[in-house]
This record gives structure tokens, C-alpha cells and sequence, in this order.
């Protein structure tokens, strides 16, 4: 089959596209799906750049999103059969094959029905930003109607499904953008008050938006500075999310005077770590999410769909940044 090879830890460049072997089941618990379309996502990039989470791994297929149909299963899989369209977020990350080829095999368990109102580029397009964005807004923040949160990257994969997440559950909506085209974007998804970060100081433009107050939520989906100046634009006991580590010198000062509480969210954990409880919690999610799409609720912006040997170019306009939405890959093309 075809597929996109890490070969080298370093730039796009180290993204070959060669014929490998189609992969079998090793597993009884385990499905075979035909990918119809592979998500890109930032994680890939950075894995690409700075190396794999499992050593002596390389060449590796990266992708943690893909969508497709079911063509085997394993003699314990239940509720799945060949020709049940999926969508999952598995592998990619250095121990099992990712989602940049033709075919993967993922354990069952996380491989869930697709939405049956969207077309497979859209789908593959959503699971790690939509169980990313409910994970941070609900699990850990706990956000409820009537709150305030800052959404900072709103126009980006995780930004633009946390404004529709949030405005779902009945909160306001304050998010950063760098552009006019990004500013009428969000405000489309519902935002209620949009900041040019590029002319204006958000902390500023967040406190005057609650009248001093601060808001209730905090999603960071930038990191450095961003975060750091986040924690005066919360309310005193308020919540600040961050999708990234926060550096080593930070000071925590507002935090602490403000009774913040600091959460992280990693929605690889439990792929990582083997956590089958968190795995099962997040296939929930993307259930959830299936019916929100299916009603219309919510919706996934797709920048652009690429051939798969076109993986080094989605990488490549990834790290320029300003993406809309999210870049999906076509393996079939």
C-alpha cells in the first residue's frame, strides 16, 4: 500500500512517500479500515521536528486522525461490521502505524461509527480537536451556561470547535484571532466578543469586555506569553487550561492571588499510558460530537484536503501558522 514515511527526525523533507506492507490484524479485539481521509494536526509537525514519544521507532507512519470504512474485523470485535464507516484518533506517535496510508489497523474499542451527515474529510478532520476541546472546556474546567471563557486561537483545529462547544453549552465566547478574514470566521461560530491580538492587548480588551470581572475560563491553545498574560485576564476563582507546557519561568503570582485553577489537558495520555477507562471516556465524546454534527450544532472546518504525497506541503503551511480549521489528507488520491 501507500503511505507517508517519517524516515529522519528534521523538516518536511524527511516525509517520503513509498509502498509498504498492507498491514494485517495481530489481535482478535482488532479492525481493518480502508482510509478514506487522515487529519493533520500540529502534534504530527512537532513529532516530526523534534522526534518520536517511543525511541528506535523511525520510519514510522505519523497521523492520529484518520476516517474510512471497516473492510475486517477480529473474531472478538462486536458492533462493528465490514462496511461501517469510522472515525477514530490512534497511533502516530511512534508504537503503532499512524493514519498517512491506505489501510490501518486500530483495536476496535476506538475506532467509532462516523457521523452519517458528513463526508469522511470532515470527519478525520475532527477527533483529536473535538475530544481535545471538550476535555479541556468540560472535564477540567467544568464550564457551565451563562460563564465567560477566552478562547485563544479561534479560528485554529481546537479553537474553532471549543467556540462551538462552549456557545453549545450556553456560555459567552471571547476569542483571539490575527485576522480580519479569521475575526468574521468566529464570530460566525458564535463568538460574542473577537480580539485582533495583532492591535489589541487581550487582557485589556477581556476585562473591559466583563466590566474588570475577568472570565470564568481560560482555553490556551498558544502556550509562552499567551499563557502566562492569561492568568490576569482570569476572574478570581476562575479556570486556565493550557494544551501546552507553560515553560519553566513562570511566574505564578497571579495565579495564586487569584485562586486559580491550572489545568492541562494532553488528550494523548491515555494512548500513551494505556488507560482503556480514558480511551472509552473520549470514544464517548466523539459519540457525543457525532450527534451535535449529524444535528447541525456543530460543524468542522476543513482548509484544505491534499493528496497524501502532498503530506510534507500540509506540514509545511501547518508551521507558517494561521491555518483555518484543519488540513486533511486523502490517501486514495
Amino acid at each position: 500500500m501507500k503511505a507517508m514515511l517519517m524516515t529522519a527526525v528534521g523538516g518536511p523533507e524527511v516525509l517520503v512517500f513509498a509502498d509498504v506492507p498492507e498491514p494485517a490484524l495481530t489481535a482478535p479485539d482488532q479492525v481493518k479500515v480502508r482510509l478514506r481521509a487522515a487529519g493533520v494536526n500540529p502534534v504530527d509537525t512537532k513529532l516530526r521536528a523534534h522526534g518520536l514519544l517511543v525511541p528506535d521507532a523511525l520510519p514510522h507512519i505519523l497521523g492520529c486522525d484518520g476516517a474510512g470504512e471497516v473492510v475486517e474485523v477480529g473474531a472478538e470485535v462486536h458492533g462493528l461490521q465490514v462496511g461501517d464507516a469510522v472515525w477514530y484518533c490512534h497511533g502516530g506517535l511512534g508504537r503503532e502505524p499512524g493514519s498517512y496510508a491506505e489501510y490501518s489497523v486500530v483495536p476496535a474499542a476506538v475506532a467509532r461509527r462516523a457521523p452519517a451527515g458528513i463526508d469522511a474529510c470532515h470527519a478525520a478532520a475532527g477527533p483529536l480537536v473535538l475530544i481535545t476541546a471538550w476535555e479541556a472546556l468540560f472535564d477540567r474546567a467544568r464550564l457551565q451556561a451563562d460563564q465567560t471563557v477566552l478562547i485563544h486561537a479561534g479560528a485554529g483545529g481546537v479553537g474553532h470547535v471549543a467556540i462551538q462547544l462552549a456557545r453549545w453549552t450556553g456560555a459567552r465566547v471571547c476569542t483571539t484571532v490575527s485576522s480580519a478574514g479569521n475575526a468574521e470566521f468566529v464570530r460566525g461560530l458564535g463568538a460574542e466578543r473577537v480580539i485582533d491580538y495583532r492591535r489589541e492587548d487581550f487582557v485589556a480588551a477581556v476585562n473591559d469586555w466583563t466590566d474588570g470581572r475577568g472570565v470564568d475560563v481560560v482555553l490556551d491553545c498558544v502556550g509562552g506569553e499567551t499563557f502566562h498574560r492569561s492568568l490576569e485576564a482570569a476572574a478570581y476563582y476562575g479556570d486556565v487550561v493550557t494544551l501546552l507546557e507553560p515553560g519553566a519561568d513562570i511566574d505564578w503570582t497571579a495565579a495564586r492571588s487569584r485562586n486559580l485553577c491550572i489545568g492541562f489537558v494532553l488528550m494523548l495520555t491515555p494512548m500513551l499510558h494505556d488507560l482503556p477507562q480514558a480511551r472509552a471516556h473520549q470514544g464517548e465524546i466523539l459519540d457525543r460530537c457525532a450527534v451535535l454534527l449529524d444535528s447541525g450544532e456543530l460543524r468542522l472546518q476543513v482548509a484544505a484536503q491534499l493528496p497524501l504525497s502532498a503530506a510534507a506541503e500540509a506540514h509545511a503551511r501547518i508551521q507558517e501558522g494561521h491555518v483555518q480549521g484543519k488540513l486533511v489528507l486523502d490517501p486514495q488520491a
